[in-house]
Protein backbone atom coordinates (compact mmCIF):
# COMPACT_ATOMS: atom_id res chain seq x y z
CA UNK A 1 0.00 0.00 0.00
CA UNK A 2 1.57 3.48 -1.06
CA UNK A 3 0.32 6.21 1.10
CA UNK A 4 1.05 9.68 0.64
CA UNK A 5 0.64 12.48 3.03
CA UNK A 6 -0.86 15.81 1.83
CA UNK A 7 -1.57 19.26 3.72
CA UNK A 8 -5.13 17.85 4.41
CA UNK A 9 -5.49 13.97 4.69
CA UNK A 10 -3.71 10.77 3.61
CA UNK A 11 -4.57 9.41 0.25
CA UNK A 12 -6.43 6.36 -0.26
CA UNK A 13 -4.48 3.76 -2.64
CA UNK A 14 -6.94 3.82 -5.43
CA UNK A 15 -6.49 7.73 -4.98
CA UNK A 16 -2.51 7.94 -4.81
CA UNK A 17 -1.18 9.95 -8.20
CA UNK A 18 2.81 9.58 -7.64
CA UNK A 19 2.71 8.54 -11.49
CA UNK A 20 0.32 11.62 -12.84
CA UNK A 21 1.25 13.01 -15.92
CA UNK A 22 2.96 10.12 -17.37
CA UNK A 23 1.59 8.11 -20.23
CA UNK A 24 2.11 4.71 -20.71
CA UNK A 25 1.30 2.75 -24.54
CA UNK A 26 0.81 -1.05 -23.63
CA UNK A 27 1.01 -3.87 -26.28
CA UNK A 28 1.07 -6.95 -24.32
CA UNK A 29 -1.45 -9.33 -23.53
CA UNK A 30 -2.48 -12.13 -21.23
CA UNK A 31 -0.40 -11.62 -17.83
CA UNK A 32 2.89 -10.05 -17.63
CA UNK A 33 2.91 -6.86 -19.48
CA UNK A 34 -0.96 -5.68 -18.32
CA UNK A 35 -0.20 -7.09 -14.80
CA UNK A 36 3.15 -4.63 -14.75
CA UNK A 37 0.62 -2.03 -16.90
CA UNK A 38 -2.00 -1.99 -13.80
CA UNK A 39 0.67 -1.14 -11.39
CA UNK A 40 1.76 1.85 -13.46
CA UNK A 41 -2.10 2.98 -13.83
CA UNK A 42 -2.64 2.41 -10.23
CA UNK A 43 0.57 4.48 -9.34
CA UNK A 44 -1.12 7.32 -11.36
CA UNK A 45 -0.34 6.60 -14.47
CA UNK A 46 -2.42 6.86 -17.86
CA UNK A 47 -1.80 3.91 -19.64
CA UNK A 48 -3.31 3.29 -22.96
CA UNK A 49 -3.55 -0.74 -23.92
CA UNK A 50 -2.87 -0.97 -27.97
CA UNK A 51 -4.51 -4.02 -28.55
CA UNK A 52 -5.17 -5.95 -32.28
CA UNK A 53 -8.57 -6.22 -33.81
CA UNK A 54 -10.50 -8.56 -31.73
CA UNK A 55 -8.81 -8.09 -28.61
CA UNK A 56 -6.35 -9.71 -26.15
CA UNK A 57 -6.64 -13.04 -26.12
CA UNK A 58 -7.12 -12.87 -22.39
CA UNK A 59 -11.01 -10.92 -22.76
CA UNK A 60 -12.56 -14.78 -23.30
CA UNK A 61 -10.46 -16.26 -21.13
CA UNK A 62 -12.19 -18.52 -18.83
CA UNK A 63 -15.17 -16.50 -19.20
CA UNK A 64 -18.69 -17.97 -21.06
CA UNK A 65 -19.82 -17.03 -24.47
CA UNK A 66 -20.41 -13.61 -25.38
CA UNK A 67 -18.64 -12.88 -21.94
CA UNK A 68 -15.67 -10.50 -20.95
CA UNK A 69 -13.01 -12.31 -18.24
CA UNK A 70 -12.45 -11.71 -14.79
CA UNK A 71 -9.32 -12.04 -15.57
CA UNK A 72 -9.33 -9.32 -18.03
CA UNK A 73 -11.23 -6.85 -16.37
CA UNK A 74 -9.29 -7.19 -13.20
CA UNK A 75 -5.62 -6.93 -15.29
CA UNK A 76 -6.72 -4.05 -17.67
CA UNK A 77 -8.81 -1.69 -15.00
CA UNK A 78 -8.28 1.54 -14.88
CA UNK A 79 -6.78 1.58 -18.38
CA UNK A 80 -8.42 3.16 -22.01
CA UNK A 81 -8.08 0.18 -24.45
CA UNK A 82 -8.01 1.37 -28.36
CA UNK A 83 -7.85 -1.72 -31.17
CA UNK A 84 -5.32 -0.84 -33.89
CA UNK A 85 -4.46 -3.10 -36.66
CA UNK A 86 -0.47 -2.02 -36.56
CA UNK A 87 -0.33 -4.42 -39.66
CA UNK A 88 -1.90 -1.13 -42.09
CA UNK A 89 -0.96 2.37 -43.01
CA UNK A 90 -4.04 3.83 -40.95
CA UNK A 91 -3.23 1.94 -37.45
CA UNK A 92 0.48 2.31 -37.77
CA UNK A 93 0.15 5.97 -38.44
CA UNK A 94 -2.27 6.11 -35.28
CA UNK A 95 0.43 4.66 -33.25
CA UNK A 96 2.95 6.70 -34.34
CA UNK A 97 1.33 9.49 -33.20
CA UNK A 98 0.29 7.94 -29.73
CA UNK A 99 4.45 7.45 -29.39
CA UNK A 100 5.31 10.99 -29.91
CA UNK A 101 4.11 11.74 -26.49
CA UNK A 102 4.14 9.02 -24.76
CA UNK A 103 7.11 8.08 -21.84
CA UNK A 104 7.23 4.33 -21.41
CA UNK A 105 5.85 1.88 -24.67
CA UNK A 106 5.44 -1.52 -22.73
CA UNK A 107 5.80 -4.62 -25.64
CA UNK A 108 5.52 -8.65 -25.01
CA UNK A 109 5.89 -9.59 -28.47
CA UNK A 110 8.44 -12.37 -29.58
CA UNK A 111 11.97 -10.50 -30.37
CA UNK A 112 12.06 -8.99 -33.51
CA UNK A 113 8.31 -8.44 -34.03
CA UNK A 114 8.23 -4.79 -32.96
CA UNK A 115 10.59 -4.25 -35.87
CA UNK A 116 8.87 -5.87 -38.59
CA UNK A 117 5.77 -3.57 -37.83
CA UNK A 118 7.89 -0.79 -38.34
CA UNK A 119 9.06 0.33 -34.93
CA UNK A 120 12.81 -1.07 -34.55
CA UNK A 121 15.04 0.37 -32.34
CA UNK A 122 16.04 3.63 -34.57
CA UNK A 123 12.63 3.97 -35.76
CA UNK A 124 11.37 4.95 -32.24
CA UNK A 125 14.26 7.26 -31.16
CA UNK A 126 13.55 9.40 -34.15
CA UNK A 127 9.65 9.52 -33.12
CA UNK A 128 10.36 10.30 -29.19
CA UNK A 129 14.00 10.62 -27.94
CA UNK A 130 12.58 10.71 -24.72
CA UNK A 131 10.82 7.08 -25.12
CA UNK A 132 11.75 4.42 -22.27
CA UNK A 133 11.14 0.80 -24.68
CA UNK A 134 10.37 -2.21 -22.08
CA UNK A 135 10.44 -5.45 -24.10
CA UNK A 136 8.91 -8.17 -21.84
CA UNK A 137 9.26 -11.62 -23.27
CA UNK A 138 9.89 -15.36 -21.81
CA UNK A 139 13.08 -15.90 -22.24
CA UNK A 140 14.37 -12.08 -23.05
CA UNK A 141 15.56 -10.62 -26.62
CA UNK A 142 18.96 -12.75 -27.04
CA UNK A 143 20.16 -16.28 -26.24
CA UNK A 144 19.36 -19.64 -28.09
CA UNK A 145 16.01 -19.80 -26.62
CA UNK A 146 14.94 -16.23 -27.32
CA UNK A 147 12.26 -17.17 -29.67
CA UNK A 148 10.79 -20.37 -27.69
CA UNK A 149 7.43 -19.88 -26.98
CA UNK A 150 5.83 -20.98 -23.45
CA UNK A 151 3.52 -19.57 -20.66
CA UNK A 152 3.90 -19.24 -17.06
CA UNK A 153 3.71 -23.41 -16.56
CA UNK A 154 7.09 -23.91 -18.77
CA UNK A 155 8.59 -20.94 -17.72
CA UNK A 156 8.41 -21.82 -14.12
CA UNK A 157 9.65 -25.70 -14.99
CA UNK A 158 12.87 -24.05 -16.65
CA UNK A 159 13.57 -21.63 -14.18
CA UNK A 160 13.89 -24.20 -11.70
CA UNK A 161 10.70 -23.54 -9.73
CA UNK A 162 9.26 -27.52 -9.82
CA UNK A 163 12.85 -29.18 -9.48
CA UNK A 164 12.88 -32.07 -7.31
CA UNK A 165 13.56 -35.92 -7.19
CA UNK A 166 10.65 -38.33 -6.55
CA UNK A 167 7.57 -36.46 -6.14
CA UNK A 168 5.46 -35.09 -8.81
CA UNK A 169 5.77 -31.52 -8.00
CA UNK A 170 3.20 -28.98 -6.84
CA UNK A 171 1.20 -27.05 -9.22
CA UNK A 172 1.15 -23.39 -8.30
CA UNK A 173 -1.29 -20.97 -8.49
CA UNK A 174 -1.71 -18.08 -9.28
CA UNK A 175 1.05 -18.09 -11.91
CA UNK A 176 4.50 -16.54 -10.22
CA UNK A 177 6.56 -16.01 -13.09
CA UNK A 178 4.06 -14.06 -14.77
CA UNK A 179 3.79 -11.85 -11.88
CA UNK A 180 7.48 -11.94 -10.96
CA UNK A 181 8.45 -10.88 -14.26
CA UNK A 182 5.61 -8.35 -14.60
CA UNK A 183 6.92 -6.65 -10.92
CA UNK A 184 10.49 -7.06 -12.42
CA UNK A 185 9.99 -4.67 -15.59
CA UNK A 186 7.45 -2.63 -13.40
CA UNK A 187 10.81 -2.04 -11.18
CA UNK A 188 13.17 -1.20 -14.74
CA UNK A 189 10.46 1.30 -15.94
CA UNK A 190 10.16 3.08 -12.30
CA UNK A 191 14.12 3.92 -12.56
CA UNK A 192 13.91 4.38 -16.53
CA UNK A 193 10.81 7.21 -15.61
CA UNK A 194 13.43 8.91 -13.10
CA UNK A 195 16.73 8.99 -15.40
CA UNK A 196 14.03 10.24 -18.21
CA UNK A 197 12.91 13.00 -15.58
CA UNK A 198 16.42 13.80 -14.51
CA UNK A 199 18.26 13.42 -18.54
CA UNK A 200 15.38 13.65 -21.09
CA UNK A 201 16.79 10.59 -22.36
CA UNK A 202 14.50 7.60 -22.75
CA UNK A 203 16.42 4.03 -23.08
CA UNK A 204 15.93 0.29 -23.58
CA UNK A 205 14.37 -2.46 -21.42
CA UNK A 206 14.89 -6.30 -21.97
CA UNK A 207 13.30 -7.83 -19.49
CA UNK A 208 12.72 -12.23 -18.87
CA UNK A 209 9.95 -13.74 -17.47
CA UNK A 210 12.18 -16.29 -16.59
CA UNK A 211 15.43 -14.69 -15.35
CA UNK A 212 13.97 -13.14 -12.04
CA UNK A 213 12.85 -16.45 -11.03
CA UNK A 214 15.84 -17.80 -12.36
CA UNK A 215 17.84 -15.56 -10.05
CA UNK A 216 16.01 -17.27 -6.94
CA UNK A 217 17.78 -20.06 -7.91
CA UNK A 218 20.86 -18.49 -5.37
CA UNK A 219 19.25 -20.59 -2.36
CA UNK A 220 20.63 -23.56 -4.03
CA UNK A 221 23.80 -22.86 -3.68
CA UNK A 222 23.45 -22.23 0.14
CA UNK A 223 22.09 -25.63 0.61
CA UNK A 224 23.34 -26.27 3.66
CA UNK A 225 21.28 -23.14 4.92
CA UNK A 226 17.94 -23.62 2.84
CA UNK A 227 17.31 -26.80 4.07
CA UNK A 228 15.87 -25.05 7.37
CA UNK A 229 12.91 -23.45 4.79
CA UNK A 230 13.00 -25.69 2.41
CA UNK A 231 10.47 -28.66 3.92
CA UNK A 232 13.22 -30.11 6.21
CA UNK A 233 12.90 -28.36 9.53
CA UNK A 234 10.33 -29.28 11.82
CA UNK A 235 9.34 -25.52 12.99
CA UNK A 236 9.15 -24.18 9.55
CA UNK A 237 6.68 -26.77 7.49
CA UNK A 238 3.00 -27.37 6.45
CA UNK A 239 0.77 -29.74 8.99
CA UNK A 240 -2.63 -31.33 8.18
CA UNK A 241 -5.19 -31.00 10.78
CA UNK A 242 -7.83 -34.18 11.84
CA UNK A 243 -10.17 -32.65 9.22
CA UNK A 244 -8.06 -32.57 6.88
CA UNK A 245 -7.20 -28.47 6.61
CA UNK A 246 -3.83 -27.22 6.88
CA UNK A 247 -1.64 -24.93 9.02
CA UNK A 248 1.64 -23.28 9.02
CA UNK A 249 4.31 -23.22 11.49
CA UNK A 250 7.40 -20.94 10.95
CA UNK A 251 8.48 -20.87 13.96
CA UNK A 252 12.46 -19.50 12.98
CA UNK A 253 13.21 -17.92 16.17
CA UNK A 254 13.74 -19.26 18.80
CA UNK A 255 11.53 -17.06 21.26
CA UNK A 256 9.02 -18.37 18.94
CA UNK A 257 9.52 -21.39 18.70
CA UNK A 258 9.76 -21.90 22.79
CA UNK A 259 6.06 -20.15 23.19
CA UNK A 260 4.90 -22.64 19.89
CA UNK A 261 6.37 -26.02 22.69
CA UNK A 262 4.82 -24.11 25.47
CA UNK A 263 1.38 -23.49 23.93
CA UNK A 264 0.97 -26.89 22.90
CA UNK A 265 2.57 -28.29 25.78
CA UNK A 266 5.66 -29.70 24.68
CA UNK A 267 8.35 -28.18 26.44
CA UNK A 268 10.78 -31.04 25.61
CA UNK A 269 10.74 -30.46 22.12
CA UNK A 270 12.48 -26.90 22.51
CA UNK A 271 15.94 -27.72 22.58
CA UNK A 272 15.23 -30.23 19.52
CA UNK A 273 15.10 -27.35 17.58
CA UNK A 274 18.69 -27.54 16.95
CA UNK A 275 18.51 -31.04 16.05
CA UNK A 276 20.14 -32.07 12.50
CA UNK A 277 18.54 -31.72 8.97
CA UNK A 278 16.01 -33.33 7.73
CA UNK A 279 14.87 -33.20 11.18
CA UNK A 280 12.07 -36.45 10.32
CA UNK A 281 11.46 -37.88 13.61
CA UNK A 282 10.06 -33.95 14.97
CA UNK A 283 8.32 -33.40 11.81
CA UNK A 284 6.80 -36.81 12.68
CA UNK A 285 5.78 -36.21 16.20
CA UNK A 286 4.38 -32.83 14.99
CA UNK A 287 2.40 -34.46 12.40
CA UNK A 288 1.00 -36.62 14.74
CA UNK A 289 0.39 -33.44 17.01
CA UNK A 290 -1.40 -31.28 14.53
CA UNK A 291 -3.11 -34.55 12.98
CA UNK A 292 -5.53 -35.58 16.24
CA UNK A 293 -7.33 -32.56 16.33
CA UNK A 294 -9.69 -30.14 13.93
CA UNK A 295 -8.42 -27.06 12.59
CA UNK A 296 -10.97 -25.07 15.31
CA UNK A 297 -8.84 -26.64 18.12
CA UNK A 298 -5.39 -25.70 17.03
CA UNK A 299 -6.94 -22.31 16.15
CA UNK A 300 -8.38 -21.60 19.34
CA UNK A 301 -4.80 -22.82 20.67
CA UNK A 302 -2.43 -21.23 18.63
CA UNK A 303 -3.91 -18.12 16.95
CA UNK A 304 -3.17 -15.42 19.84
CA UNK A 305 0.68 -17.23 20.18
CA UNK A 306 3.42 -15.45 19.03
CA UNK A 307 4.78 -18.11 17.65
CA UNK A 308 4.26 -17.50 13.55
CA UNK A 309 1.34 -20.25 12.97
CA UNK A 310 -1.64 -19.39 10.35
CA UNK A 311 -3.97 -21.23 8.87
CA UNK A 312 -3.92 -22.23 5.12
CA UNK A 313 -7.18 -21.06 4.08
CA UNK A 314 -9.79 -22.15 1.91
CA UNK A 315 -8.71 -20.26 -2.10
CA UNK A 316 -12.61 -18.54 -2.08
CA UNK A 317 -11.50 -17.43 1.78
CA UNK A 318 -7.86 -15.92 0.83
CA UNK A 319 -8.94 -12.37 0.47
CA UNK A 320 -11.94 -11.54 2.98
CA UNK A 321 -9.89 -12.04 6.14
CA UNK A 322 -9.87 -9.03 8.45
CA UNK A 323 -6.67 -7.73 7.62
CA UNK A 324 -7.50 -7.72 3.83
CA UNK A 325 -10.33 -5.87 4.43
CA UNK A 326 -8.29 -3.30 7.06
CA UNK A 327 -5.83 -3.37 3.99
CA UNK A 328 -8.98 -2.21 1.25
CA UNK A 329 -8.17 -4.79 -0.67
CA UNK A 330 -11.56 -6.10 -0.73
CA UNK A 331 -13.20 -6.38 -4.54
CA UNK A 332 -10.49 -5.11 -5.53
CA UNK A 333 -11.02 -6.81 -9.02
CA UNK A 334 -12.40 -6.64 -11.92
CA UNK A 335 -11.96 -3.08 -12.58
CA UNK A 336 -13.48 -0.24 -14.54
CA UNK A 337 -11.99 -0.10 -18.53
CA UNK A 338 -12.50 3.29 -20.32
CA UNK A 339 -14.44 4.87 -17.47
CA UNK A 340 -17.35 2.44 -17.56
CA UNK A 341 -18.71 1.59 -14.69
CA UNK A 342 -19.57 -2.29 -13.99
CA UNK A 343 -21.74 -2.58 -10.83
CA UNK A 344 -19.81 -3.60 -7.24
CA UNK A 345 -16.35 -2.49 -8.74
CA UNK A 346 -13.62 0.20 -7.95
CA UNK A 347 -13.61 3.49 -9.04
CA UNK A 348 -10.76 4.26 -11.54
CA UNK A 349 -11.09 6.38 -13.85
CA UNK A 350 -8.92 7.96 -16.35
CA UNK A 351 -9.79 10.02 -19.23
CA UNK A 352 -9.09 9.48 -22.71
CA UNK A 353 -7.22 11.78 -25.78
CA UNK A 354 -10.13 13.33 -28.00
CA UNK A 355 -9.26 12.07 -30.93
CA UNK A 356 -9.17 7.85 -30.40
CA UNK A 357 -11.87 5.49 -30.91
CA UNK A 358 -11.99 3.58 -27.71
CA UNK A 359 -13.83 0.49 -27.49
CA UNK A 360 -17.37 -0.69 -26.25
CA UNK A 361 -16.98 -2.97 -23.25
Amino acid sequence: MLICPTSNSMNLPGQTKLLKGVRVLDLSQYIPGPYASLQLAELGAEVIKVEAPGGDPMRSFGAKEGQISAFYTHLNRGKNIVELNLKQKEGNTTFKELLSDANILLEGFRPGTLKRLGFGAENLTNINPKLIVCSLSGFGQDGPDALRGGHDLGYGARAGLYSGEGTKPAFIFPPVVDHVGALQALSGMLAALYQQEKTGRGCYLDMSLVDPVLAWQYLLDCDADSRSISGDAAYYNIYETADHRFVTLAAVEAKFWSAFCAAVSRPEWVKRQADSMPQIRLIGELEDLFSDQPLCHWQAILNDVDCCFETVPLMAKAGQAEQARARGLKNRFPGKINARSTPGLPNYKLFAPKDINWINE
